[in-house]
């Protein structure tokens, strides 16, 4: 299966655009004057622009910059470039400290800003670019063969990877009677081993892949060799096959394809590096949540007897432990609008920053579930108990909350646990702060707005909606005058 080369052109896109900053931050430093004969405007900073160039190479080919690793989604483009220019600028502005010579702090500040927002719109084109394809009908037609969990994992993910310009088309399904039946939506139809390849020439198909979690039985084989005769490009996935945890590696051995699973494995100083930053990040973000949690528990204290609750989780290894979490119902369809509030923006979480101090969590992660859904884990589940669960991880940035299954989950998580890094716990962070800022906007959107003393403080705002309340239920309980 070839894999449309998107990265490549992504790459030469960004080391033009390079160019294109530096002219346009010579521009807005000097008065839009380009002189070449003014050493402070060229030969001061034409080092800078060389360096980028080949920071930015090697900086893609360890970070993975053209930002289709794990599907595309415009959150994690954004986090990505960030961090990346962010490390960029930190080298430059080193280099400019420590360079003999007078350059101009400003200007490499234009130039990151440039570059910066340039990066965004190179890959955000490249996306609109892809997707028009996938419009026009511009795409390879793929076929999967299979119908088991693989085959439906190997759909899920060619979808959410628009670079690789594929559409799929249908499954075909192996019958014990040599017959395969076409999976699409509508009514199946059994269709001979001998005539699926018409099927296909027919369909217009231009790959087909086998995704079996079984031995390939010798009609599939057939298939495949006629489907090569009549120039569509086969593919299959090896078996045994453990789809997560494992990195394969393709040996060619005289001719013959070895296919090498490799344990998925963090670098050894990655654990400990970890810890650090969940203990000195965490002790930074607890300071920051007291002055929101104080009021929100004053007020759950008043109104529910208890402001926090501990809830059995299971941890790396399927330890289990207390989770504390504020005292509001998860399932809040008929809470208060205050709770909804809570609940939707994630504040009833922030307690288990205790949890990543006392080293039972760490800020990003699996999210732990309860004993009782851990014990209905799937064997292919129980690896996300391989590492300590998190407040954050990469399925929650993509939407997914208690509410959705294990398997969902599963498949992003996993997906971390197989790379585990410092830019991708970073990422997810930034991730996360875009996932909660979103969810701000578009709760003050649907609530109307109230008036309010200018410049109260939360303890003010939250003290008022719960005596409002208690007043309205005190009303209620009154006997009627009537």
């Amino acid at each position: 299966m070839k894999v449309h080369a998107v990265s490549r052109w992504i790459l030469l896109a960004d080391l033009a655009w390079c160019f294109a900053a530096f002219v346009g931050t010579v521009a807005l430093r000097y008065d839009h004057v380009w002189d070449p004969a003014n050493r402070t405007t060229t030969e001061a900073l034409l080092p800078f622009l060389a360096g980028t160039a080949v920071l930015w190479f090697f900086l893609s080919a360890w970070m993975k910059l053209d930002c289709f690793g794990g599907g595309w989604r415009f959150p994690a483009v954004v986090s990505q470039v960030f961090l990346a220019v962010l490390c960029l600028m930190c080298v430059l502005l080193s280099a400019g400290y420590l360079w003999r010579e007078y350059v101009s702090r400003l200007a490499l500040s234009y130039f990151g800003v440039l570059l910066f927002v340039g990066f965004i719109g190179i890959r955000y084109t490249a996306q609109l670019l892809l997707l028009a394809r996938h419009r026009a009908g511009d795409v390879r037609r793929m076929v999967i063969v299979g119908a088991d969990r693989i085959a439906r994992e190997l759909a899920l993910k060619i979808k959410r990877h628009p670079e690789m310009v594929c559409e799929i088309i249908g499954f075909l399904c192996p019958e014990d009677n040599g017959n395969l039946t076409p999976r699409e939506p509508g009514d199946a139809v059994r269709v001979p081993t001998m005539g699926v390849t018409e099927l296909l020439t027919s369909e217009r198909v231009t790959d087909l892949v086998l995704a079996l979690s079984r031995p390939a039985l010798p009609e599939i084989l057939n298939l495949a060799g006629r489907c090569r005769e009549r120039g569509i490009r086969v593919s299959f996935i090896p078996q045994p096959y453990e789809l997560y945890l494992s990195k394969p590696a393709l040996i060619d051995l005289d001719g013959i394809p070895i296919l090498e699973l490799r344990e998925a494995s963090a670098p050894g100083f990655f654990s400990l590096w970890k810890r650090i930053v969940d203990v000195v990040l965490g002790s930074l973000l607890s300071i920051i949540a007291v002055p929101v949690l104080l009021p929100v528990a004053i007020a759950l204290r008043w109104t529910k007897s208890r402001a926090f609750r501990r809830e059995k989780r299971c941890g790396k290894g399927g330890k289990s432990f207390l989770m504390l979490r504020l005292n509001v119902d998860r399932e809040i369809s008929n809470g208060t609008q205050f709770e909804r509030m809570l609940v939707n923006m994630s504040v009833t979480e922030l307690p288990q920053l205790w949890n990543v101090l006392r080293g039972e969590m760490s800020l990003v992660g699996p999210r732990p579930d309860s004993p009782t859904r851990v014990k209905r884990y799937s064997e292919w589940e129980q690896q996300r108990l391989g590492i300590k669960p998190g407040m954050t991880g990469l399925a929650q940035v993509h939407g997914l909350r208690d509410q959705n299954s294990s398997e969902e989950k599963t498949r992003f998580d996993l997906q971390y646990i197989l790379n585990p890094s410092a830019v991708t716990d970073a990422s997810i962070l930034l991730q996360t702060l875009w996932t909660l800022t979103t969810r701000l906007l578009e709760y003050s959107r649907r609530t109307p707005p109230q008036r309010s003393t200018k410049g109260a403080s939360l303890f003010s705002e939250v003290t008022a909606h719960f005596l409002e309340e208690n007043l309205q239920s005190a009303h209620r309980s009154q006997p009627s005058a009537d």
